[in-house]
């Protein structure tokens, strides 16, 4: 499917089939259209081509980053399940007072009025309101922000216990690999990709592409130019001026240790291509990693030197 607005096209032929019980997290920058692919998906919005089909008996739930407001004299238990003491979970009926328990109110706050709550205490009001209404699909837009520790990781965990599909829009790379089964990720213009696994394996899967482009990049050039520095086929080398085409002492000296400089050079070019492959320098050190794909890029230029100076002394001895 595909989706524009205006100049701009926000999802560019993109194809997927997600499934029930999917934990999915959307990547990319803000303004690149998370919430516009998110509503594509769910049927909120038409596609300006392709086909959305849809499951059967889907019932969706927000828990936007706006945060619904709650009513500040209603008691925790009518926010919860208004007019009745119990609440269906699943296909299960639980006390109102036993499900406020499992999101950390005492049964004595059960009854005290909204107005009376903390701001965390109010977030995990709001998820428990959510997580008691009749769905199977959660959506969920910065569902982190403003979190303390402990109802993060509270919504942790029923994230990872909830039996339907979930769509997971954060920031929080930490918290987007510790919930999510896939990722969308946004690659530019419009294109979007399906990776498995959360945030870090679609880092390291970027990284490790980059990795493999500028090796492949740098083994091109390397073979340009020793393909430039060799001389044509039947060449004949030019004598130096003076008659006799035998070397100087120190030209000599020099022609002898240029292998031995060459193949430090190629040592050094692949050890530090072996380090730019490993996906947790560019994360944890990534000046470092600028620092040494420079020195990958000057190595094949001081290689390219001691070539063509290796060719004319080579030509020279010969002569």
């Amino acid at each position: 499917m595909s989706k524009r607005f205006a100049d701009k096209t926000v999802v560019r032929d993109f194809s997927c089939r997600l499934q029930r019980g999917d934990k999915i997290g959307l990547i990319g920058p803000n303004g690149a259209g998370k919430t516009t692919l998110l509503r594509l998906i769910l049927g909120e919005l038409a596609p300006d081509s392709g086909t959305v089909r849809l499951g059967t008996k889907i019932e969706v739930a927000y828990f936007d980053q706006f945060r619904t407001q709650l009513d500040e004299e209603a008691a925790l238990v009518d926010v919860i399940s208004p007019g009745s003491d119990f609440v269906e979970i699943g296909n299960s009926k639980k006390h109102v007072i036993g499900y406020l328990e499992d999101f950390l109110f005492a049964p004595q706050r059960a009854r005290s009025p909204v107005k009376s709550l903390s701001g965390g205490e109010r977030n995990r009001l709001l998820l428990a309101r959510l997580f008691a209404r009749p769905a199977n699909v959660l959506v969920l837009d910065e569902p982190t922000n403003d979190l303390d520790i402990e109802t993060l990781e509270l919504l942790e965990q029923l994230l990872q216990d909830y039996a339907g599909t979930i769509f997971l829009v954060s920031h929080d790379r930490a918290f987007i690999d510790n919930v999510v089964t896939q990722t969308i990720a946004a690659e530019g213009d419009g294109v979007w990709r399906e990776y498995a696994g959360g945030y870090q394996d679609w880092a390291d899967y970027q990284a490790g592409r980059r990795k493999e482009e500028a090796v492949q990049a740098s083994a091109a050039k390397r073979d340009e130019s020793r393909n430039d520095a060799r001389p044509p086929e039947n060449a004949k080398p030019n004598k130096p001026k003076g008659g006799a085409g035998k070397l100087n002492y120190k030209d000599a000296q020099e022609l002898e240790a240029l292998p031995k400089r060459i193949e430090a050079l190629e040592a050094e070019q692949q050890s530090l291509g072996a380090r730019l492959e490993d996906p947790a320098l560019y994360r944890s050190q990534p000046q470092e990693a600028q620092g040494l794909a420079a020195r990958l890029a000057e190595i094949d230029g001081e290689l390219l030197v001691l070539l063509e100076r290796w060719e004319a002394l080579e030509a020279r001895a010969g002569a």
